[in-house]
């Protein structure tokens, strides 16, 4: 048949555009879904490759390690349930009772108001007061020696001085009595090499007149006193002055009569030699 004829164009069959039609829209529809599924292709190649997985674990690595580090912080921050159960109860207690520093955490007594009196308070001890040191009697010096004595005779000297200052003797009895002593026993204290008693006792020399002892040569038989007491200078001064006492007008006498009328003895005039020395040895003791 005629390709022109119209009948035969019309009558020859054509396949079905269904068909065509269904084959180009699944075509297009599965190229649509191609196309759509190309940026997860990129992103796959993306994630396949060696420095982007490298990249992603240091990422989730350092997000994991700030997790860890928040979650102990918190954990460090957040106190015990001890320990709160505690602050709490500390708390509730704060609003009742002071706070105190003592170390059993009691709490501190309330203050006490003055007391209006203004005398002591009867259980308030007494300040104790230090106690006195004790101080050692000082010995008082030793006078220096003047009209050519040593010192031993000045000390005997003083001794006789101070008894007649003690008994109220005037000056005059004292300078007799100095210059008796200086007379019978040179100022020094006599022991008697008849009575070994009287060695006993401190003494600076010996003599040998009888029993006559101590400075004035006293004797114990003539009834002056005893060996002993008589071996003291501050007793023989004593008994030489209670004896010129005795002596009616002693003071209106010489130093030779007042000191031969206590003594009795056989040169009644030697005393009168050592009248100016004896006056300086009791000017400088008094």
């Amino acid at each position: 048949m005629h390709p022109d004829d119209q009948i035969d164009q019309q009558l020859t069959p054509q396949p079905p555009a269904s068909r065509s039609a269904d084959g180009a829209s699944s075509e297009r529809t599965t190229g649509r879904h191609r196309a759509a599924a190309t940026p997860l292709r990129g992103v796959r190649a993306m994630l396949a490759s060696t420095p982007v997985r490298v990249a992603l674990a240091t990422g989730v690595t350092c997000c994991l390690g700030a997790a860890a580090v928040v979650t102990a912080k918190e954990d460090d921050e957040a106190p015990p349930p001890q320990v709160a159960e505690a602050v709490a109860d500390r708390a509730l207690a704060a609003q009742d009772e002071a706070a105190s520093r003592s170390l059993d955490r009691s709490p501190s007594p309330a203050p006490t108001s003055p007391s209006p009196s203004p005398t002591a308070s009867p259980t308030a001890k007494p300040k104790a007061t230090p106690k006195a040191t004790k101080k050692k009697p000082t010995t008082p010096p030793r006078p220096r020696p003047v009209a050519g004595l040593s010192q031993a005779q000045m000390d005997n000297a003083k001794a006789i001085v101070d008894v007649g200052v003690d008994m109220k003797i005037p000056r005059q009895g004292m300078v007799i009595a100095v210059a008796t002593a200086m007379q019978e026993s040179t100022l020094l204290n006599y022991a008697s090499g008849v009575l070994p008693e009287s060695q006993e006792y401190p003494h600076q020399a010996i003599g040998w007149d009888h029993d006559s002892v101590g400075l004035f040569q006293q004797r114990p038989s003539s009834g002056w006193g005893t060996v002993r007491d008589l071996m003291r200078p501050a007793y023989a001064s004593r008994a030489f002055y209670e004896a010129l006492l005795q002596v009616p007008g002693w003071q209106q006498m010489s130093l030779t009569m007042a000191a031969q009328a206590v003594q009795i003895s056989a040169y009644p005039y030697a005393y009168a030699q050592h009248e100016e020395r004896a006056a300086t040895v009791v000017a400088a003791l008094t």
